[in-house]
């Protein structure tokens, strides 16, 4: 096993003639695929890892420079996909991961057939004719609460970005993954992400993108869909489900599943 895979804790499952690999989002890891993976298994090879910085990678290993910017994180994409030698996948990228893999699809668009994205944003913070759904101050309240007391926070925040039920087993998985995280890289990572802004690389973007949201979200307004869909820069298509939540494929997999592997499954064309 390479440098790469040790330290990103790759696993690869599965046969097949294609690729898919699927990303985790903030405060997650490898594991918020699970109800997924065994519906892919039989049909394609399916590679799985964790973004540096989640609690099961080693902190020793996270560059605060390095993951300054989400470009740092797409790098480490890249580098798994050449180290695999992978020639191209269709990528499932959940949250941040959404944007992580828009940006390595623009330094390397033969790597991905496609991307399917569940959850993502270009930008959190509202601006002038952009709702992305965070004013400066919302943010400025949520890292304080980080600093403060990152236990207290984990447990208020895992039941506001899942939706829903306090005891769901989702919100405890949640908790779980979140409270991993060792409090300061947390801190420096979901910084990084909601003080981001990536709407001017979009036209750049040429990969065709399936658009997938739930229609409550307290991290994602459903309007950033669309807005999405109208600025990338390939063919897109939006699907917005009944679900609440910014982790539906965790808290809601009875209506998350068929519709991530109809996107997996069939090219934009094809769904028209």
């Amino acid at each position: 096993m390479g440098i790469v895979e040790e330290a990103h804790n790759v696993k690869i499952l599965g046969t097949g003639d294609r690729t898919i690999v699927l990303a985790h989002g903030f405060g997650t890891d490898q594991s918020v695929w699970k109800h997924l993976v065994p519906h892919l298994v039989d049909d394609y090879k399916v590679v799985l890892f964790d973004n540096m910085g989640a609690g099961t990678t080693n902190p020793d290993y996270f560059d605060f420079e390095r993951y300054s910017t989400l470009e740092g994180y797409a790098y480490d994409v890249i580098a798994i996909l050449e180290e695999l030698q992978i020639p191209s996948c269709i990528y499932v990228g959940h949250s941040v991961s959404a944007m992580i893999g828009a940006i390595a699809s623009v330094a390397r668009p033969d790597l991905f057939t496609k991307l399917v994205t569940v959850s993502g944003s270009p930008r959190y913070l509202n601006d002038v004719d952009y709702y992305g759904g965070f004013e400066q101050e919302d943010l400025d309240q949520l890292f304080e609460a980080m600093r403060s007391n990152y236990k207290a926070w984990c447990s208020g925040f895992a039941p506001l970005a899942i939706g829903g039920d306090m005891d769901s087993v989702a919100v405890q998985e949640f908790s779980r993954t979140l409270f991993n995280m060792r409090p300061d890289i947390a801190l420096s990572v979901l910084q990084i992400i909601f003080q981001s802004d990536l709407r001017h690389m979009l036209p750049h973007v040429t990969v065709p993108c399936h658009i997938i949201q739930s229609m409550k979200d307290l991290a994602v307004p459903v309007v950033v869909s669309e807005y999405l869909h109208q600025n990338l820069g390939g063919e897109s298509i939006v699907e917005v489900m009944s679900t609440d939540g910014h982790l539906p494929q965790l808290s809601s997999p009875d209506i998350v599943l068929p519709v991530l592997l109809r996107h997996i499954r069939f090219d934009i064309s094809v769904d028209k």
